[in-house]
């Protein structure tokens, strides 16, 4: 059975209704990056940082998983199918994907301070006094710009693997995640779907892009993988 590993980012939940942190201007939702994702922001504001991801988390849980989720779920039917996403939420898991590796975190978790081998299942708010259970104020189990990216290294072993590669709404611009391209075998074939492509046909051989949504890009690469 031949492995397909899909690399997602923000473009394949825009369909759910889930707003990209970012806006045009360098804001997440109308906050500096450096003060709600960032370990020195964590610092100097905890409680502004909880409310935000608060805020984020209430989002999460009021939306369902869109088509382009489930037809990476189809995919498993006649393919080996690991997905490496740079989005915090929980759509593929929900959707029915078995295989996931969150690079940037995941929203509906959250760790220990102190220690963050410490991971707990979380759906409501977070709050100053919310402790584990080493006494330590808990926090979103989200990567903030500084930090390691722990689980960078299986993304890169998986992505060694590929037969093909699928990259679904995201630039591709960002690092680490922008670097696991560099990783597949000579040949293997890539698929990018995205409305609005950063990159041409010409970037990389062995590329085809489908210039289109989420939803209606993987019902076509459904298509082209028949």
């Amino acid at each position: 059975m031949k492995k397909i590993v899909v690399l997602t980012g923000a473009g394949i939940s825009a369909e759910s209704g889930i707003q990209t942190f970012r806006d045009s201007d360098g804001l997440w939702e109308g906050h500096n990056v450096q003060e709600v994702a960032t370990p020195e922001g964590f610092k100097a504001n905890p409680k502004l940082v909880l409310d935000f991801y608060n805020a984020r988390r209430k989002q999460l849980l009021e939306v369902s998983p869109n088509k382009a989720h489930l037809n990476l779920v189809a995919l498993e039917n006649d393919f080996d199918v690991e997905i490496i996403t740079q989005n915090v939420d929980d759509l593929h898991e929900r959707a029915g994907s078995t295989k996931v590796v969150h690079l940037h975190g995941e929203l509906l978790k959250v760790r220990s301070s102190l220690d963050g081998n410490i991971v707990l299942d979380w759906k409501k708010d977070l709050v100053l006094g919310d402790l584990c259970a080493k006494k330590s104020q808990l926090r979103p189990h989200i990567v903030w710009f500084g930090e390691m990216v722990p689980m960078l290294e299986k993304a890169i072993e998986i992505t060694k693997k590929a037969d093909i590669l699928v990259i679904i709404g995201t630039s591709m611009q960002v690092y680490p995640a922008a670097g696991l391209i560099d990783y597949i075998q000579p040949k293997t074939p890539i698929y990018f779907i995205d409305p609005k492509p950063a990159v041409s046909e010409h970037t990389f051989s062995n590329l085809k892009i489908i210039k289109d949504v989420a939803s209606e890009g993987t019902d076509k690469l459904i298509a082209l993988l028949r």
